[in-house]
C-alpha cells in the first residue's frame, strides 16, 4: 500500500526539501487551511478533511470529509484515523509543527498513536524530522546537525548512544529530567532502546 501524506495547516517555508521526499504513489490528505500549501507542493490531494473554520472549503470534485466545529478531534487527527481505517500503515506528516504550541504537542503526540496502531510515522518541519524509536536506529552526521532523544514515556530504559559526541550504555532517562537534548552524530550514530517511548528529533 503507498504512503499516506497528512498535510496540516502550520507553516512551511522549505517547500523544496519537502517536494524532494514525496513520491508519485503518495495518497494526500490535506486537512483545513493545509490547503493553503496546496500550490507550492504541487500535488493533487485524494481527500480533504476539516471543519473549515480556517480555510474557505473549496469547491472539488475531490472528496470530502466535513467535521463539525465542535468535536474531540482535531482535523489532522481526524485525517490520522481516516487513513488508518483505510489501511493505511506509512505515514509522512507535515505542516504540523508551528505557533500554536496546544495543536503542536497534540500532534507530535500522534506518532504514539501511530505506533499504537503498528504503523511507521515520521513528522518533517522546515527544521527537522521527528519519530519514535522502534528498538533501534541509525543517524549519519550527514543527515543532521544535532540530534535529540526525548522520553515520551515516563522514562526510557536500556538507552544507549554510540558513535555521538556525547554517549549512553543502558541509561535511564526519566522525562522530568530531558537528558538526551541536542547531542552531535558523528560518521554512524546508532541508538537503541529496550522500553519506553523515544522521539527521536533531527535537526538539519
Amino acid at each position: 500500500m503507498s504512503r499516506c501524506v497528512i498535510v496540516g495547516g502550520a507553516e512551511i517555508e522549505n517547500y523544496e526539501r519537502l517536494k524532494q521526499i514525496l513520491l508519485k504513489d503518495d495518497y494526500f490528505i490535506f486537512c483545513d487551511s493545509g490547503l493553503k500549501h496546496l500550490k507550492e507542493l504541487s500535488v493533487k490531494p485524494n481527500l480533504i478533511v476539516g471543519d473549515f473554520d480556517s480555510f474557505k472549503q473549496p469547491e472539488t470534485d475531490i472528496k470530502i470529509i466535513k467535521l463539525p466545529h465542535e468535536k474531540d478531534d482535531t482535523d489532522t487527527f481526524a485525517a490520522v484515523k481516516t487513513a488508518i481505517k483505510n489501511g493505511f500503515c506509512d505515514f509522512l506528516i507535515i505542516g504540523v509543527i508551528g505557533q500554536r504550541l496546544d495543536h503542536t504537542i497534540a500532534n507530535v503526540s500522534m506518532l504514539k498513536y501511530l505506533k499504537n496502531k503498528k504503523a511507521t510515522a515520521k513528522i518533517i518541519d522546515d527544521y527537522s524530522e521527528m519519530f519514535l524509536l522502534e528498538k533501534e536506529c541509525e543517524i549519519s552526521k550527514e543527515e543532521c546537525e544535532y540530534f535529540s532523544v526525548i522520553a515520551l514515556s515516563e522514562k526510557l530504559e536500556g538507552l544507549s548512544i554510540k558513535g555521538a559526541k556525547y554517549e549512553l550504555e543502558n541509561a535511564v532517562i526519566e522525562n522530568s529530567f530531558q537528558l538526551g537534548v541536542s547531542n552531535e552524530p558523528k560518521s554512524n550514530t546508532t541508538i537503541t532502546l529496550e522500553k519506553g517511548d523515544a522521539l527521536i528529533i533531527k535537526v538539519f
